[in-house]
């Protein structure tokens, strides 16, 4: 009877143990899931959306450099009467002059700075200053949100696979205690073995439920990142060949090419420029104005049908004192470019602290698998071993029990430790900057920020964006 029941839970675990990792027809793949995140991740959009509005910033500062030309029209009607006195007259006499007047004018005015302390220059840089950065940060979002995909995928595959082996090891559970409950009706066992099985398969199906409530989890969290419920997913697959081959080029890479320190270092740049314009403000400025007018009536003159002015001015304006706001602004811009480059630091220890974490973790991740396979393995030579025993009296019912209780552990565990070795090699090409679908190979158009940089960069006139709304 026991070598019968141990061959139908070799069976059931052996089951299990694939069931996360077989290859279904039709199966979805990691690559095609991290494509579909790519595309269709609204945090990743999002911030998408923020990078082509930044990129608004360069035309603003743009128009520094262009003239400003309006029109102004002025029409109504009057009601006027003027009476004067009559001079040299005796006695006095005095003449009245009264009547209505439809006064209308229409003028264009045309203004261009020709010198602003060179404030549209320095305007222009920080905007395109904070377009690469805003590049660099959407670079380091896409990295981000690739790793959140591959970590739900794989937690998906994980969590169903334990689920399974939970359940089927309530399966065996089950088989157990009737198995036990007949050698109880025949007297080879005693009310406690069976009291014991009957504990042992209650505390599996507690597993299975707690098993199912976090593959539930873990189902919603793969459809808020990737945008989909999971289907049949076939095994991932570690990276380690996109990564740098120890630890020091690993460092290496990341603090020279890291996204996030891109950012900081273009951060840097913008608050470079600040500094300049608000040092403009200290600066002389020069425009000139031209205007013309045409006047038919005159408001407030009966007598005038028709006249025009025309000028062509320019103006100098050096400020002297403006209440010390100016000073004020220019220092503040200071302190601000002072905390950027120490933000810039920080990047880079953070970096350099990312990778090296990341290493550890997958170096350990690589010894856990080997240790929980070895571990699985003895599990196995033992239950067998107790089983055995057991069926010549010298291991009792709970003994085989707690033998089946670790082997399923040791095979939670390897489920684990595998999905840990393949999110462990994505986190390192994540610290390194290369979660990227090139280096990826994913099948994916990818996004290129810089399309939308230049229909917009030049525009004089226009409320349309460039898909249209």
């Amino acid at each position: 009877m026991w070598r019968r029941f141990g061959k139908g839970w070799a069976a059931a675990l052996a089951a299990g143990a694939v069931a996360g990792i077989a290859l279904p027809a039709h199966a979805q793949t990691l690559e095609s899931a991290l494509a579909q995140a790519y595309q269709n991740n609204p945090s990743l959009n999002s911030q998408r959306a923020s990078v082509r509005a930044t990129d608004e910033n360069v035309p603003q500062a743009l128009a520094g450099y262009r003239p400003r030309v309006s029109i102004t029209a002025t029409g109504g009607e009057q009601s006027l009467s003027t009476t004067s006195r009559v001079a040299n007259t005796n006695p006095a006499t005095y003449s009245t002059i009264s009547g209505y007047n439809a006064p209308f004018s229409a003028g264009v005015t045309a203004t261009q700075t020709l010198f602003n302390g060179f404030q549209t220059a320095s305007k222009t840089r920080q905007a395109e200053a904070q377009v690469l950065a805003a590049r660099a940060t959407l670079h380091a979002t896409e990295q981000n949100v690739l790793l959140n995909a591959v970590t739900a995928y794989m937690n998906v595959l994980r969590d169903g696979a334990i689920l399974d082996l939970q359940k089927r090891n309530v399966e065996v559970l089950q088989e157990q205690l009737r198995q036990t409950r007949d050698r109880f009706n025949v007297g080879e066992v005693t009310r406690t073995d069976v009291a014991q099985s009957e504990s042992r398969l209650s505390t599996g199906r507690s597993q299975v439920l707690s098993a199912e409530s976090t593959y539930k989890s873990s189902v919603a969290t793969y459809r808020q990142v990737i945008g989909s419920n999971p289907g049949k997913l076939t095994p991932g697959t570690p990276v380690d060949r996109f990564s740098p081959q120890n630890q020091a080029a690993a460092v290496a890479v990341a603090t020279s090419s890291h996204p996030t320190i891109a950012s900081a270092q273009y951060n840097v740049d913008v608050a470079v420029q600040a500094v300049k314009v608000a040092e403009a403000s200290l600066y002389p400025t020069v425009s000139v104005q031209g205007s013309f007018t045409k006047n038919y009536g005159a408001t407030g003159n009966l007598l005038t049908t028709e006249s025009y002015n025309a000028s062509l001015l320019g103006t100098l304006s050096v400020p002297i004192y403006q209440g010390g706001g100016e000073y004020s602004l220019i220092r503040q811009a200071k302190e601000t470019l002072g905390q950027r480059r120490l933000d810039l630091d920080v990047a880079r220890d953070s970096a350099r602290q990312a990778v090296v974490q990341a290493w550890g973790q997958l170096e350990a991740a690589k010894g856990n698998i080997e240790a929980t396979q070895a571990s699985v393995q003895a599990s196995e030579i033992a239950l067998n071993g107790v089983r055995e025993e057991a069926r010549v009296g010298q291991r009792t019912t709970l003994d085989v029990l707690n033998a089946q209780q670790e082997l399923v552990n040791a095979r939670v565990s390897l489920v684990s430790a595998q999905r840990d070795r393949v999110v462990a090699s994505y986190t390192l090409l994540s610290a390194v900057g290369r979660l990227v679908p090139q280096v990826l190979g994913l099948r994916v158009p990818a996004y290129a920020p810089q399309v939308h940089y230049e229909q917009v960069r030049d525009n004089w006139v226009g409320v349309r964006i460039p898909d249209g709304r």
